[in-house]
């Protein structure tokens, strides 16, 4: 199991998961593999000295996938927690169950 779930913050619209160890460097490749794993697609991507930030779009909603590398924290982040609840729900029952 390389993902999984550490945290869902539902009010927050925001879902903490584990990865394999990564570094700024190599974020890119982890980042490209769980977006492929979820058939979601990357719309736009941004990044600056410790943090990655993508904007995703997984089944019409969008969300950002961000990452910082010094913690090794990655986690989604809803744009709207309200409209996007569904989905993050499902995405967290995903997570909790490993792949």
């Amino acid at each position: 199991m390389e993902f999984g779930l550490r945290e869902y913050l539902a009010e927050e619209g925001r879902l903490l998961i584990t990865t394999p160890s990564f570094d700024f460097d190599t974020f890119p490749e982890l980042g490209e593999k769980l977006v492929a794993l979820l058939s979601a697609s990357v719309v736009e991507k941004q990044w600056d000295a410790d943090m990655h930030s993508w904007l995703v779009d997984f089944e019409g909603c969008q969300l950002f996938l961000k990452s910082e590398h010094y913690s090794e924290s990655v986690w989604f982040e809803s744009l709207s927690p309200e409209a996007s609840r569904e989905e993050f729900d499902y995405l967290a029952s995903l997570f909790k169950r490993g792949f």
